[in-house]
């Protein structure tokens, strides 16, 4: 599928501007420290899907991505306030779980390289 150049710039002003309105807006606790990991706008420019993510665990993840839901009209609001489009799209977060997994698989094979270096040459008593 094409991209083309205005929806990469919505997609790019849509980030910047929920990554703030997040930050300054909301003050429901769940969704604090989430980062905008990116927005996808649909062709029709109507609807976003806005990836986020989160230090901490699963749960925390998922208790973020609920408050943004939930909080999801408010932010629209805030968007027509800053951006002047014909139409603001409707907003439906998404974890993104893409970095942590990237984490894990790090942790991973770090661990694998610190074992198999051990093994190589075993501690002397």
């Amino acid at each position: 599928m094409r991209e083309y150049p205005r929806k990469l710039r919505l997609n790019a002003q849509l980030q910047a501007e929920l990554a703030v309105l997040i930050r300054d807006e909301l003050s429901d606790p769940r969704v604090a420290g989430v980062t905008v990991t990116a927005v996808d706008v649909s062709p029709d420019l109507r609807n976003a899907r806005v990836s986020v993510s989160l230090l901490g665990d699963d749960a925390r993840l998922a208790e973020a991505v609920e408050g943004l839901n939930h909080a999801a009209g408010r932010l629209r609001h805030g968007l027509g306030r800053r951006l002047s489009l014909r139409y603001i799209p409707q907003l439906r977060f998404l974890a993104d779980v893409g970095m942590r997994d990237g984490d894990r698989l790090h942790a991973l094979i770090r661990d694998a390289v610190r074992r198999d270096a051990q093994r190589r040459n075993p501690p002397k008593s």
